[in-house]
């Protein structure tokens, strides 16, 4: 059974980790990560079977891969306060020679990282075959990836979902994360999908919207939803709806925060909204960077 408490307490300080992350460094991705923060909190607390220790390939375990890298300060924190590398190291995070760059890389060894996702539109394809291999091996586990929206204006994406459902990748479980909005603008006004539902549909997976992805009860049942599908011969998409900058009223609803760090004023604004919890953090009366165990 979940802590939800727990666990609502800890998006709290995913959500205080990614601002401080980006504003030390005045660069960074808050707007995707902090839209993220439930699903990844569910995902490494309550969906994903993994072990203790790290390794790269990832036999009798759930791997996930990061599609949309550029959402790196949610995915550093949530693999810190998951036991992968020391909290402390989050404050590293875009600095010379850090294990925890911009976008997620593979070359320095950071525990967790399985790929380097940088350029958008590979997560599926790496997805895909890894989950292969897990059935050649008769690794009963499953393969999680998480893409962006805008991402799927990708052409290599269609040439994998066409691929996964052909072949029966039904070890495979591909969250878009559906928030609108990409670095240009809204992802209509940029380039329109139409119904992304549909077009999964279409090219014979099995599809399952998480209506209110920034709800954490609502991801954690979604996600389990999604894990019962799995074997039926069919790869599953879930639409995850979030929106961008969840938490903070004035990076909400915009793309304007897609790839922009706060200032210390609005720092400190954003980390009122996302008030210290007992038990998981101690106040600061700065808003620079500081990060706690």
């Amino acid at each position: 059974m979940a802590d939800y408490k727990a666990l609502e307490d800890l998006v709290i300080q995913v959500r205080r980790d990614i601002l401080r992350q980006v504003h030390k460094v005045n660069s960074g991705h808050p707007g995707g990560s902090l839209g993220c923060t439930e699903f990844f909190v569910a995902l490494y607390n309550e969906i994903l079977e993994r072990k203790d220790s790290f390794a790269m390939d990832g036999k009798d375990e759930d791997i996930f891969f990061l599609s949309n890298g550029h959402i790196s300060p949610v995915f550093y924190s949530v693999l810190a306060r998951s036991g992968y590398f020391p909290v402390s190291e989050l404050n590293t995070f875009r600095l010379l020679n850090s294990r925890l760059q911009g976008h997620p890389t593979t070359h320095e060894g950071l525990p967790g990282i399985r790929i380097a996702s940088g350029s958008l539109g590979q997560g599926i394809s790496v997805s895909i075959g890894a989950a292969l291999t897990k059935k050649l091996n008769k690794d009963n586990h499953l393969v999680y990836t998480l893409c962006g929206d805008g991402e799927l204006q990708e052409g290599q994406n269609w040439e994998a979902i066409m691929y996964a459902a052909g072949n029966g990748v039904d070890n495979l479980i591909v969250t878009v994360d559906l928030n609108g909005q990409q670095i240009d603008g809204s992802t209509d006004n940029v380039l329109p999908m139409g119904n992304i539902k549909a077009k999964f549909e279409a090219f014979g997976w099995d599809v399952m919207d998480i209506e209110n992805g920034n709800d954490l009860k609502a991801v954690i049942s979604g996600m389990k939803k999604a894990k019962e599908k799995t074997g039926s011969g069919k790869p599953i998409c879930v639409l995850l709806h979030t929106v961008m900058g969840n938490g903070v009223d004035f990076m909400m609803h915009t793309h304007d925060w897609h790839g922009k760090a706060p200032d210390d004023q609005q720092l400190e604004n954003a980390l009122s909204q996302n008030p210290v919890t007992l038990g998981i953090i101690s106040p600061t009366p700065s808003p620079s960077i500081r990060i706690y165990p």
